[in-house]
């Protein structure tokens, strides 16, 4: 593949930093839809699709870059738990790009040169007891590449700009999906890690291990992390930065601990305070910057005002 049909390098030419989104399952909450199903956002999907439609418009409206699809949740083995067969559970899939994509086309020019990242969530979200913040599966690389193959084909076939491998928090399922990515060699895709701290994954490996294994895959588009504490984003990205040219994407959450037994939110959230310090974040070297759980558009259209490049 070649790097000029990746459209995260191209945007980045026309713009200094790409604003992502940010929460949008915490956002279906604040309008109302009950999330509480193994299938998360996914249910939203099957239930009040026009709520998601309804998320992702509010975010263009404040001059997001990307929209990050509706699914994270989605799998053809999670909806099959809910009694919806494979062609179904595909049509769904494709569904989530469709939707950002009329939200895109229907907030006018603003909005026109935004990306749609097709949402891959981990292996460990369909599991719904927060090994994604794990990463130790017990499964081998042939699961999981059955596991994530129908959604990357959906996902592709709906016309998502770029995938978004996102809250991976082990380096076998990131070259899996690497792997399986090669299968479509004109689309690209970024990786985002779960963090067990500034410098390791969840699962424990290294970020230096994690970009020698694939920081220069050709179809590689931005690689970094989201879902994580704010408070140690710029020491994730100082570190990162030494070890990479790729572009850095990061996307912490609001700072509040999740329990995924009791998926309920504890401690206190410092996402008010994320426009103070993503321009740390992009003098760092972040250049996809946006907001994971519990962020609002408000506080993703305030990143926008205080990260002014001169």
């Amino acid at each position: 593949m070649s790097k000029n049909n990746n459209p995260v390098e191209q945007l980045l030419k026309e713009k200094p930093y790409l604003l992502l989104d940010g929460a949008l399952a915490t956002e279906l909450e604040r309008h109302g839809s009950n999330l509480e199903d193994p299938l998360w956002s996914a249910r939203v999907l099957l239930e009040e699709p026009e709520q998601i439609h309804r998320v992702h418009t509010d975010y263009f409206k404040i001059g997001a870059d990307c929209a990050i699809t509706s699914s994270y949740q989605a799998s053809v083995a999670g909806f099959s738990s809910r009694g919806i067969k494979e062609d179904e559970a595909i049509e769904l899939m494709k569904q989530t790009v469709y939707l950002a994509q009329q939200a895109r086309a229907e907030t006018g020019q603003a909005a026109s040169h935004a990306l749609i990242a097709g949402s891959v969530g981990p292996y460990g979200a369909y599991l719904s007891d927060g090994s994604e913040y794990v990463g130790h599966y017990g499964v081998d690389d042939a699961q999981l590449e059955a596991f994530h193959r129908p959604r990357l084909e959906a996902l592709i076939a709906a016309g998502a700009d770029v995938l978004a491998f996102e809250t991976i928090p082990s380096l076998q399922e990131a070259k899996v999906l690497f792997r399986l990515l090669e299968e479509f060699p004109e689309q690209s895709a970024w990786l985002a890690f779960s963090l067990r701290d500034a410098t390791h994954i969840s699962e424990g490996t290294p970020l230096s291990e994690c970009i020698e294994s694939l920081g220069e895959h050709p179809q590689m588009a931005a690689i970094g992390a989201n879902c994580f504490p704010a408070s140690i984003a710029t020491d994730f990205i100082t570190t990162l930065k030494q070890l990479t040219d790729v572009p850095i994407i990061v996307y912490p959450n609001s700072g509040e601990q999740y329990d995924p037994v009791s998926k309920t939110w504890s401690g206190e959230a410092v996402c008010t305070a994320f426009e103070d310090v993503a321009p740390e974040w992009y003098a760092a070297g972040a250049r996809l910057i946006g907001g994971c759980c519990r962020t609002t558009p408000e506080q993703i259209e305030r990143i926008q005002q205080k990260v002014t490049i001169g």
